[in-house]
């Protein structure tokens, strides 16, 4: 079986960290990120008996020859032997401290040399104890903002991303849909609900021979602990660290499994309240009246026994979705295949990773009928903003290239920096000459509520401004996120025609479900973006549609699910 690319990208980083930490040539350094990055960002896994999979990495931007046989190496053997080489001088505990806000290599460095700390408990526990604060570098304000980071990590501690999760769980029903008699094979739990982060898997089969799928699964290459093994169920760990639970059960009892296995927990218990009313026993082996199974071979039997239709699995969260169904008022929910256009995106002109022509062919092929380009603004350094005579430039260059793409158009686009005090990093006039403005905070996180509603605002008041790009800012499991008013940043944003972005970057799903949910309450229209910094990055799409689905989103809520004429009605309302 290969092995997840999120499992390869994961010991490259790994390798990357400890060479960073041991101050190890930059270049070096940098050419192992980009090899996790576009090992990240491959369509397929890396299969490693293929001939021809040494020269498809070899050909790789940024990859090489030598990195090529590395990647082969884990996708061979599930380690790295320069990884282990370099654990006998740094332990690889110590990675994890970069993980930590405010935690670089240097500073890294410095609590590995000074006070042997190479694990996150060996960290809070000197903080704590207030000994960082008299090493160069820290002082007593980092060290109360490493507690804070600390005490938020714990919450996501053990937790993947969906995407990352979705790799590892794809790649393991493969392996299990291979026992014969296997039938049927899903992942269930808060990952079949499209939760934003996994803090395990619960994958159900449907087999007539317990032991056989489970003996599979206990073989499985990437397991590293076997936790259970029984007839029916099993729990193992991962190299990952990412938990697996299997259960397998009948044909006729693999609907209200599903249904039970997926939840949620409160979900689960309303929906039983109203088995129990109609004398009913609802359990993950089918519905029951008295001793007699009356329904439980697929979801919609479960539904049907208390009077619903099949409730969409990411509304499953008992947030009204039952009175809704009750009620026949469920939505019909915004779909991959409606979405027509992409709407942030980055090239090679700030700091995207492909051009700006092949960023524009691969959105074709997408069969999208628009592409915004939204290139970064001056204050943006690290990211190679561009002024107004870059963005000058690239809107000839898009004019250009328009012309000669069929059934698809580039908007001209940026994504302007809001400022400390509101205003946006780019004049009014380059402003008016595009086609799309986003606006986005990167930068002053820290400022009061207050403080941080009065500068959103102002910049949503703008005339040229048309949607606000991953309003909080924040990145799951490393970044809160900017707090300020959210009724009256959406009021405000209703008020001036400014769409709210949900951004698909899997770190950022940006906004959440319940913010979103509230969003679209209060009248916003929302707009599903890939943020994308290379072709690969396109098909984040999906990840933002399902987070909107969780937030009862449809079609006619997106902005992007319109024809192109229809969507530039919503542009520059007050221009």
């Amino acid at each position: 079986m290969p092995i997840a690319n999120a499992e390869i990208a994961r010991l490259l980083r790994e390798a990357a960290d400890l060479l960073e930490i041991q101050n190890a040539n930059p270049f070096r350094v940098r050419a192992y990120r980009n090899a996790a990055r576009s090992v990240e960002d491959l369509a397929r896994p890396v299969i490693p008996d293929d001939a021809n999979t040494l020269a498809q990495l070899d050909a790789i931007p940024g990859i090489g020859p030598d990195l090529a046989g590395k990647i082969l190496e884990i996708a061979r053997t599930g380690s790295l032997h320069v990884l282990e080489e370099l654990a006998k001088e740094v332990p690889r505990g110590a990675a994890m401290l970069m993980d930590v806000p405010g935690i670089g290599p240097r500073r890294a460095r410095a609590l590995l040399e000074r006070l042997h700390i190479t694990s996150l408990a060996e960290l809070e526990r000197a903080a704590k104890e207030r000994r960082l604060r008299d090493l160069p570098e820290f002082g007593e304000r980092l060290e109360k903002k490493i507690l804070e980071a600390l005490a938020e990590h714990r919450d996501e501690e053990h937790r993947l991303l969906r995407p990352v999760a979705a790799q590892y769980g794809e790649l393991l029903l493969d392996h299990l849909r291979a026992v014969p008699g296997v039938t049927q094979a899903e992942i269930a739990g808060s990952f079949r609900r499209c939760r934003e982060s996994i803090g395990d898997l619960d994958i159900l089969v449907a087999c007539g021979d317990g032991v056989a799928v489970v003996d599979r699964l206990v073989s499985y290459p990437d397991v590293e602990e076997v936790l259970a093994h029984g007839s029916t169920r099993a729990s193992v760990r991962l190299r990952s660290g990412l938990q697996v639970d299997l259960r397998v059960v009948a044909e006729e009892s693999f609907g209200a499994a599903l249904h039970y296995f997926t939840g949620s927990k409160a979900h689960n218990i309303a929906m039983r309240k109203m088995g129990q009313a109609r004398g009913l026993k609802i359990n993950e082996y089918g519905v029951f009246r008295g001793q007699r199974r009356i329904a439980g071979r697929t979801e919609e039997e479960v539904f049907k026994s208390v009077g619903l239709p099949l409730i969409p699995v990411e509304l499953r969260e008992d947030r009204g979705e039952i009175e809704a169904a009750r009620e026949h008022r469920l939505p019909v929910l915004v779909e991959l295949d409606d979405i027509r256009g992409d709407l942030q995106c980055h090239t090679t002109d700030s700091d995207g990773r492909d051009s700006l022509r092949e960023m524009a062919e691969a959105a074709r092929e997408l069969g999208y009928s628009y592409l915004a380009v939204t290139d970064h603004t001056p204050s943006i350094r690290v990211a190679g903003g561009l002024d107004r005579k870059g963005f000058l430039r690239q809107m000839k260059r898009i004019d250009t290239l328009n012309v000669g793409l069929k059934k698809m158009q580039v908007l001209k686009g940026a994504e302007v920096d809001i400022l400390a005090d509101g205003t946006l990093d780019l004049d009014d006039g380059t402003l008016q000459a595009l086609d799309v403005v986003l606006v986005a905070i990167h930068s002053h996180f820290d400022l009061s509520p207050r403080e941080q509603t009065r500068r959103i605002v102002r910049a949503l008041r703008h005339p040229s401004v048309d949607i606000f790009a991953h309003p909080t800012g924040r990145l799951i499991g490393r970044r809160r996120g900017a707090e300020f008013d959210f009724d009256e940043v959406v009021g405000a944003a209703t008020d001036h025609g400014v769409m709210l972005e949900v951004d698909s970057q899997p770190e950022r799903l940006d906004l959440d479900d319940v913010s979103c949910r509230a969003a679209i309450e209060r009248g916003a229209t929302i707009t599903i973006s890939t943020d994308a910094h290379s072709i690969a990055n396109l098909r984040y799409m999906r990840w933002g549609v399902e987070q909107a689905r969780r937030a009862w989103a449809t079609a006619a809520n997106v902005a992007n699910t319109r024809t192109l004429r229809q969507f530039q009605r919503l542009l520059h309302r007050e221009r």
